[in-house]
């Protein structure tokens, strides 16, 4: 697989975390919650857990079961999977008070604050292996198709993942606008897979030339990196690296949150926060299943860590109007 890289330039606000202090799953002394029912438990009698689409739905939940298992040891509380056809299912359950958490990208929690006015709540991001907080969108192409670079894609068609896919579709298209390149003339056709996997499918059948998903950039690139899409593939068996050819990047995205309505009780947040910061450490098998790779864990974060996604899905909105 080529090494090559290409970057448009995003702001680097996109990566950037809050400047408040943030306690991290790496600070010193982090103990895992000790077990036991909650005060909180007369207003949140089960905990509902939100789950992305963008992978068949068997694998979702063999990710997620030890999790949801350990959730409900720990809260003395039933523990419950949801899962999402696509990422607009989980901005409609958040919204209609259906799921009390998830662990979404940052697009989908900029929908999700929008159309619930402001109703959900950040509370942590992954960090990487370097202590960043920060993914990267990648383009990728059949290693046999010819396509080294964004100007072979010119008239070629191209698969988007979701439209509330952060590294799959919004970034990409703002990043594309402010190069001065339209991404709705620029291939010949483009259309939406249904989900990160099924982009990449899409592609190694040659259903389309070239596809969006996301990376964390770092690590064994003949892995799929530490983490992310491409990882998780290889780690499946359904992916041989050799097999694609990445031709485009975005600069650093921050990592999208894990997200809880806000009207819940604040010790009922407190609690979600040190459980997953102290996560890595107490249950590593855990945190490596939902995280999909390694990591440092996770930190805090705050509302206005993606007040940029927020304008950028005001603005996709404005063009799309104006298309029409």
């Amino acid at each position: 697989m080529s090494r090559r890289r290409q970057f448009l330039t995003l702001p680097m606000a996109l990566a950037a975390a809050p400047a408040l202090a943030q306690r991290r799953s790496t600070d010193p002394g982090l103990a895992f919650p000790a077990p036991g029912r909650r005060a909180w438990a007369t207003q949140v009698p089960q905990i509902r857990i939100g789950i992305l689409g963008g992978e068949n739905e068997g694998d979702r939940l063999g990710r997620y079961e030890g999790y949801r298992r350990l959730m409900e040891e720990t809260f003395g509380v039933p523990a419950r999977l949801l899962l999402a056809a696509d990422f607009a299912g989980v901005v409609q359950a958040l919204g209609a008070g259906q799921i009390d958490l998830a662990s979404i990208g940052p697009a989908v929690y900029a929908a999700a604050w929008l159309d619930t006015n402001g109703g959900v709540e950040p509370l942590l991001v992954a960090e990487q292996e370097d202590g960043s907080a920060s993914y990267v969108g990648v383009m990728v192409t059949r290693a046999d198709s010819g396509i080294t670079d964004l100007a072979g894609m010119r008239g070629r068609s191209l698969a988007w993942p979701d439209p509330n896919s952060a590294s799959g579709y919004l970034i990409p298209r703002f990043a594309l606008r402010k190069a001065g390149i339209d991404p709705n003339t620029y291939f010949a056709r483009t259309g939406f897979a249904g989900g990160h996997e099924q982009a990449v499918i899409a592609v190694l059948q040659r259903q389309y030339d070239a596809a969006f998903t996301w990376a964390s950039g770092q690590g064994d690139a003949a892995a799929g990196f530490s983490r992310g899409n491409l990882h998780a593939m290889v780690e499946k068996g359904m992916l041989n690296m050799r097999d694609l050819r990445i031709v485009w990047q975005t600069e650093p995205v921050i990592y999208g949150p894990l997200t809880v309505r806000k009207a819940l009780p604040a010790a009922f947040k407190e609690d979600m926060r040190l459980f997953h910061l102290a996560l890595p450490a107490a249950h590593p098998d855990i945190y490596r299943a939902i995280e999909r790779g390694g990591g440092t864990g996770y930190r805090e974060v705050t509302h206005e860590g993606f007040q940029l996604l927020i304008d950028m899905r005001r603005e996709e909105a404005a063009e799309r109007r104006r298309r029409n």
